[in-house]
């Protein structure tokens, strides 16, 4: 186990790249499981989820060949493929769930775990299984395992989600995609990360219509064939550096970033004081050396402000000019953040699904401990606004879903490196 060591005093200054999305990445390799044949991703993350991704995908009968330095991903997906997704692999990796879908459309039945993931709340798979009963199967949890069948092939339906999740959007739509008929999803999630999936499936034959809106249709088609696709930019990497140059003062360049994927976070910070310009690679954030005015979050689904960024809005507000309430909508348990905020002096108090906020000038380092993914990269960031050193143990989180992190703050101009979770603190 190892953490990341941080000292405090930095302002990120310079350019940073972003690859594709991990939140598409891991959908798309299992939307390569409705096409037997070889399907090709590129632009792919260098993170551990891909791997773990491509081991679940192994044992499933496919064949995967991962290039992390090129940024790319084949899957050579046999005619007749395994359908039950073991505890092993999806205790850690929450997105392994997205083989629900395709796999209850190629096999007829799915065998999989339920999930683990990040400690950040209640998650609950009923939108999914909803989604799916809609669609013809039967759906109900056995000894650990979310068992879906439809040995007499899945048929179209008007499917309306209570809430517009990402993960059931995404089960429902690659279901959807080879069920008999024509599907109507209502209530659908809007992310970027939808519209790629969409994207790619239509590369493979797939008939929709929708994706981006509230309201998606699928003709569905009797077979796909497999294709070659590039990810979406990563948004909540992209964000994360945003915020890291509004929090540290800086002047960072985000290259590959999409600013109209991020319009409401970047709105936030162009109106605490930041200048945030569109470049001819990605878009910049620049503070001039200033101290940037506090502001309130709220977080909601796309394209309200990103769950995933909220724990980067409470790192920045802890040292921002005033005062400000976070408002967590979405998970329930991603407020474990402001209790390593406080070991950093934060002065925040957290009451219900609210988090109030006074800014002080100059946090103080010390031992903390990372969460889940963008939890421990906010702390990293906090960390760099801290007088002294900073320990974020956990670095396992960080490396999920950011790829080379500590040399990409060292580009940046920052002193962040690693080491054994036992090392003294120092």
């Amino acid at each position: 186990m190892e953490r990341f060591r941080v000292v405090g005093g930095a302002s990120l200054h310079g350019e940073v790249t972003v690859v594709g999305a991990k939140n598409s990445a891991l959908k798309l390799m299992a939307a390569a499981l409705l096409a037997s044949g070889r399907t090709r991703l590129t632009n792919m993350p260098a993170i551990l989820d891909v791997t773990i991704m491509a081991e679940l995908l192994r044992r499933l009968g496919c064949e995967v060949d991962y290039e992390a330095d090129a940024g790319v991903v084949e899957i050579d997906v046999p005619q007749v493929i395994g359908h039950r997704a073991d505890y092993d692999l999806v205790r850690a990796l929450r997105a392994s769930i997205s083989v629900l879908g395709p796999l209850v459309a190629r096999c007829g039945e799915a065998d999989v775990a339920v999930p683990g993931g990040d400690a950040i709340g209640s998650r609950g798979l009923d939108l999914h299984a909803a989604g799916l009963e809609a669609l013809g199967a039967t759906v109900h949890v056995t000894h650990g395992y979310l068992i879906a069948e439809a040995p007499n092939g899945l048929h179209g339906g008007e499917i309306r989600l209570d809430f517009p999740s990402v993960g059931a959007t995404e089960n429902v739509l690659m279901a959807a995609v080879l069920a008999r008929g024509t599907t109507v999803l209502t209530n659908a999630a809007r992310e970027p990360e939808i519209v790629d999936i969409a994207a790619m499936l239509t590369g493979m034959g797939a008939r929709i219509r929708g994706a981006g809106t509230s309201v998606i249709e699928i003709e569905g088609v009797t077979e796909l064939a497999p294709t070659q696709h590039a990810v979406v930019a990563d948004r909540i990497a992209a964000g994360t550096w945003a915020f890291a140059a509004a929090t540290t003062r800086g002047d960072v360049e985000v290259v590959g970033g999409v600013a109209d994927h991020l319009g409401i976070a970047l709105d936030h910070l162009s109106g605490a004081g930041a200048t945030v310009t569109t470049t001819d690679r990605g878009f910049r954030v620049s503070t001039g050396g200033a101290r940037l005015r506090a502001f309130d979050v709220a977080t909601l689904p796309y394209p309200g402000f990103p769950t995933d960024l909220q724990p980067f809005a409470l790192a920045y507000n802890a040292v921002a000019d005033g005062s400000a309430m976070i408002t967590e909508n979405l998970f329930e348990a991603r407020f474990r953040t402001v209790q390593e905020l406080a070991r950093l002096g934060a002065e925040a108090r957290v009451d219900g699904h609210h988090v109030m906020l006074h800014g002080v000038e100059q946090l103080s380092g010390a031992p903390v401990e990372a969460s889940d993914i963008r939890a421990g990269a906010a702390l990293v960031i906090a960390g760099l606004v801290a007088e002294g050193v900073t320990t974020v143990s956990g670095a396992h989180h960080i490396d999920r879903g950011y790829a080379g992190f500590a040399a990409a703050m060292q580009g940046l101009g920052a002193d962040v490196t690693r080491e054994p979770d036992d090392a003294p603190y120092l």
